[in-house]
């Protein structure tokens, strides 16, 4: 079994979550760009967190044998922060990056002016460097939340089929598969989705244009959650092919549309010290 993971944030996991999401079939991964759990001070530290995500993190997973990518982007939250907006300025920069495959998360936390500015702009920047778009939808509100956000992305410049709309649940798939946009869910331990909800949706609204993701976060979260998800379709009557779709072949596609996906893993080529898997630098 093959598994790509389009949404969780290794940055807050362990090397022994790679371990053992290697062990469980997960072969690459997506990671968002999002909030840290507190507020940020400066463009600066985004800047960092930026570069983390090109060098230090794929560097990271292709230690385990699993392939990373990233999206860049000011996150909804702190997109009403006026000490953060100025990010917005620099993101072209990060765009052009091969390893950033879609902007990324954007959307609504608390659908404020704000954040309808910071959407707004960020969908125009995904449509002028070709890039594909994934979209959160708030945890409040979601629903009206899920409306606003479609009604912003049919104002811009960027076709809906080459947006993923994240987080969604019972509530609002329908109208997010109706309005043709990719379908994304997460999977968590207590909220969200879980995996027989997930199964259950899948048998309601077919397994196209569907991708499922852990998520997996600094919060109570599950890296094996795909493989989890994956088992619950098999034990409930879906064949492998339908799991390769879901788990593989979907995440392939919409993260294709970007033209800079790359599958296969280069262990690194990095001498080590006395053992130690990181190296600290010559200086």
């Amino acid at each position: 079994m093959r598994i790509f993971d389009p949404h969780i944030h290794m940055t807050s996991r362990t090397t022994d979550d790679y371990q053992a999401m290697y062990a469980a079939g997960v072969r690459a991964v997506v990671e968002p760009a999002f909030w840290l759990g507190q507020p940020r001070t400066s463009p600066a530290s985004f800047f960092d967190y930026f570069d983390s995500l090109l060098g230090w993190e794929p560097f990271r997973a292709a230690q385990y044998g699993i392939s990373h990518h990233c999206t860049i982007a000011l996150n909804p939250k702190e997109a009403n922060d006026p000490r953060c907006t100025p990010v917005l300025d620099e993101l072209p920069r990060y765009l052009v990056k091969d390893n950033v495959v879609a902007v990324g998360e954007i959307g609504y936390d608390s659908m404020t002016p704000a954040e309808d500015t910071a959407l707004a702009t960020q969908l125009q920047l995904a449509a002028d460097h070709e890039l594909p778009a994934l979209v959160h939808t708030p945890h409040r509100d979601k629903l009206a939340g899920l409306r606003r956000t479609i009604d912003v992305i049919r104002e811009s410049a960027l076709p809906l089929d080459r947006v993923l709309i994240d987080h969604l649940n019972e509530t609002t798939v329908k109208e997010a598969k109706d309005s043709g946009c990719w379908l994304g869910f997460s999977v968590y331990p207590d909220t969200k989705m879980d995996e027989e909800r997930m199964v259950a949706i899948l048998r309601d609204f077919g397994p196209e244009r569907v991708l499922i993701n852990s998520a997996a976060d600094w919060g109570k979260s599950d890296p094996l959650k795909t493989r989890k998800v994956a088992d619950a379709m098999l034990a409930t009557g879906y064949d492998e092919d339908d799991v390769d779709l879901v788990l593989w072949r979907n995440p392939v596609a919409f993260y294709g549309l970007s033209g800079r996906l790359q599958l296969d893993v280069r262990e690194p080529d990095a001498a080590t010290h006395e053992g130690n898997s990181i190296l600290r630098g010559g200086a």
